[in-house]
């Protein structure tokens, strides 16, 4: 499938693994492949992200990402449904550090302990939702009938997805629909 990638996807994707290993996170995620979107300049998603003001909220995602990477990956709308349940996640999450460490549930810190071979040896795999982030792109790349997938297809795919980067990404203004209005003027 990486063969049928222009060269502002690839670039995504080793941009995501690059975000990976300066996080010193054990697997790239969502949150990695948005970030390494928001790197680029001069492509179709950099386009898009430019049209709908990420590029300007770019610290505010970022913190978005970090924030539920805290939570073990929970979006804000799971957090807030367990607050009215009277699970408190905040205080969870301070609790959980205190005994294993800080970043425990984001993959990263002190009390990690999975993974440490693979991240040793400088391999950071994909999580699922990552891998199956880019096999989306790739549907859709074929849906809309282009034989290539671009880093256009690949911030489609993560806006199409339910996760923690698509509520990221739409409560800073970047839905699906969006996204090709300002593509394909659909």
């Amino acid at each position: 499938m990486f063969e049928r990638f222009t060269k502002s996807a690839r670039a995504v994707v080793t941009g995501a693994v690059e975000h990976c290993e300066r996080e010193g996170a054990d697997a790239i995620d969502n949150g990695h492949v948005l970030l390494a979107l928001l790197d680029r300049e001069g492509s179709r998603a950099s386009f898009a992200l430019a049209a709908l003001g990420a590029d300007r909220r770019r610290e505010e995602i970022t913190r978005a990402l970090a924030d539920a990477r805290r939570r073990g990956g929970l979006t804000q709308a799971e957090t807030e449904a367990l607050a009215g349940l009277g699970i408190d996640v905040d205080q969870i999450v301070r609790r959980v550090e205190q005994a294993h460490g800080a970043g425990v549930l984001a993959g990263v810190g002190a009390g990690r302990p999975r993974g440490r071979l693979a991240t040793r040896l400088g391999h950071r795999p994909f999580q699922r939702e990552a891998k199956d982030t880019l096999v989306l792109a790739l549907r859709i790349a074929v849906a809309r009938e282009e034989r290539v997938i671009g880093d256009e297809h690949i911030l489609l795919a993560l806006t199409t997805r339910r996760c923690v980067v698509a509520e990221t990404l739409a409560d800073h203004g970047v839905t699906r629909a969006g996204v090709e209005r300002v593509l394909y003027q659909a």
